[in-house]
């Protein structure tokens, strides 16, 4: 978040364009329930690809500031869930 985001974030705050929700405890519950469910890692694949493309994983993963099996398991579950986005001018 940079100096400007915080500055946008409080300016927003103190203008009142927060509020609060009412019903938090019912909605946080659903929230941590989903959660729990997203991130519960169950079951295993094996996957045979190059060893360029696990280098451009792990480079990818490394610039994300994350690690690249989580890189990999982030994108196959946008993949699955339809929300990858493929940006114009782009091809395997």
């Amino acid at each position: 978040m940079t100096d400007h985001d915080e500055r946008e974030l409080i300016r927003s705050v103190e203008d009142g364009e927060w509020r609060s929700v009412a019903n938090f405890g019912e909605v946080r519950e659903r929230l941590v329930a989903a959660a729990r469910e997203t991130t519960a890692k169950d079951a295993r694949i094996n996957v045979r690809i190059s060893s360029r493309d696990v280098e451009a994983l792990k480079t990818r993963a490394l610039e994300e500031g994350l690690p690249y099996q989580s890189l990999v398991t982030s994108i196959l579950h946008k993949y699955v869930t339809g929300r990858l986005v493929e940006r114009p001018g782009e091809y395997a």
